[in-house]
Protein backbone atom coordinates (compact mmCIF):
# COMPACT_ATOMS: atom_id res chain seq x y z
CA UNK A 1 0.00 0.00 0.00
CA UNK A 2 1.13 3.25 -0.37
CA UNK A 3 1.83 6.33 1.98
CA UNK A 4 -1.74 7.44 0.44
CA UNK A 5 -3.95 4.56 1.11
CA UNK A 6 -2.87 3.96 4.54
CA UNK A 7 -3.41 7.83 5.59
CA UNK A 8 -7.27 7.53 4.33
CA UNK A 9 -7.11 4.22 6.63
CA UNK A 10 -9.19 5.21 9.43
CA UNK A 11 -6.68 4.70 12.48
CA UNK A 12 -8.36 2.30 15.02
CA UNK A 13 -8.01 3.18 19.13
CA UNK A 14 -5.89 -0.23 20.05
CA UNK A 15 -8.35 -2.17 22.37
CA UNK A 16 -7.93 -1.27 25.92
CA UNK A 17 -6.25 -3.64 28.31
CA UNK A 18 -7.95 -5.75 30.55
CA UNK A 19 -8.13 -5.15 34.01
CA UNK A 20 -6.64 -7.84 36.49
CA UNK A 21 -10.04 -8.55 38.01
CA UNK A 22 -11.39 -8.55 34.34
CA UNK A 23 -8.73 -11.35 33.69
CA UNK A 24 -9.36 -13.16 37.11
CA UNK A 25 -13.07 -13.48 35.76
CA UNK A 26 -12.66 -14.50 32.30
CA UNK A 27 -9.99 -17.11 33.73
CA UNK A 28 -12.56 -18.34 36.25
CA UNK A 29 -15.09 -18.69 33.75
CA UNK A 30 -13.43 -20.32 31.12
CA UNK A 31 -12.49 -23.08 34.00
CA UNK A 32 -16.02 -23.18 34.85
CA UNK A 33 -16.54 -24.26 30.76
CA UNK A 34 -14.00 -26.83 30.99
CA UNK A 35 -15.08 -28.44 34.13
CA UNK A 36 -18.57 -28.79 32.60
CA UNK A 37 -16.76 -30.77 29.66
CA UNK A 38 -14.52 -32.37 31.21
CA UNK A 39 -17.65 -33.77 33.36
CA UNK A 40 -19.69 -34.06 29.90
CA UNK A 41 -16.73 -36.29 28.68
CA UNK A 42 -16.90 -38.75 31.97
CA UNK A 43 -20.02 -38.96 31.88
CA UNK A 44 -20.28 -40.38 28.26
CA UNK A 45 -17.09 -42.60 28.30
CA UNK A 46 -18.81 -44.14 31.98
CA UNK A 47 -20.48 -47.14 29.69
CA UNK A 48 -21.86 -49.15 33.27
CA UNK A 49 -23.49 -45.85 34.46
CA UNK A 50 -24.83 -45.25 31.13
CA UNK A 51 -25.93 -48.84 31.22
CA UNK A 52 -27.57 -48.37 34.59
CA UNK A 53 -29.35 -45.85 33.77
CA UNK A 54 -31.02 -47.30 30.36
CA UNK A 55 -31.93 -50.61 32.26
CA UNK A 56 -33.60 -48.52 34.50
CA UNK A 57 -34.96 -46.28 31.92
CA UNK A 58 -36.55 -49.59 30.24
CA UNK A 59 -37.89 -51.07 33.81
CA UNK A 60 -39.49 -47.63 34.45
CA UNK A 61 -41.27 -47.94 31.12
CA UNK A 62 -42.25 -51.55 31.16
CA UNK A 63 -43.54 -51.12 34.62
CA UNK A 64 -45.75 -48.44 33.32
CA UNK A 65 -46.55 -50.51 30.43
CA UNK A 66 -48.04 -53.48 33.08
CA UNK A 67 -49.91 -51.17 35.25
CA UNK A 68 -51.90 -49.88 31.93
CA UNK A 69 -52.37 -53.45 30.97
CA UNK A 70 -53.52 -54.09 34.72
CA UNK A 71 -56.30 -51.19 34.16
CA UNK A 72 -57.24 -52.70 30.89
CA UNK A 73 -57.66 -56.29 32.11
CA UNK A 74 -59.29 -55.17 35.15
CA UNK A 75 -61.94 -52.92 33.14
CA UNK A 76 -62.59 -55.24 30.71
CA UNK A 77 -63.51 -57.76 33.46
CA UNK A 78 -65.46 -55.43 35.11
CA UNK A 79 -68.13 -54.15 32.23
CA UNK A 80 -68.52 -57.97 31.29
CA UNK A 81 -68.95 -59.97 34.07
CA UNK A 82 -69.12 -62.97 31.78
CA UNK A 83 -65.57 -63.59 31.09
CA UNK A 84 -64.93 -63.66 35.62
CA UNK A 85 -67.88 -66.25 35.60
CA UNK A 86 -65.96 -68.57 32.79
CA UNK A 87 -63.13 -68.47 34.63
CA UNK A 88 -64.28 -69.27 38.24
CA UNK A 89 -65.95 -72.00 36.26
CA UNK A 90 -62.98 -73.47 34.40
CA UNK A 91 -60.85 -72.56 37.45
CA UNK A 92 -63.28 -75.26 39.63
CA UNK A 93 -63.27 -77.45 36.48
CA UNK A 94 -59.64 -78.49 36.73
CA UNK A 95 -59.80 -78.77 40.73
CA UNK A 96 -62.92 -80.80 40.31
CA UNK A 97 -60.86 -83.09 37.51
CA UNK A 98 -57.97 -83.26 39.73
CA UNK A 99 -59.52 -84.18 42.58
CA UNK A 100 -60.91 -87.14 40.47
CA UNK A 101 -57.91 -88.45 38.83
CA UNK A 102 -55.96 -88.41 42.80
CA UNK A 103 -58.94 -90.13 44.48
CA UNK A 104 -58.92 -93.02 41.75
CA UNK A 105 -55.84 -93.60 42.57
CA UNK A 106 -55.89 -94.52 45.80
Amino acid sequence: MSDQQQQQLPQQPPAPKPTVEELRAGIQQTRAELGETVSALAAKADVKARARDEVERVKVRALDQVGQAKVRVRDAVQSSPVPMALVVAGVAAVVGIILVVRGSRR
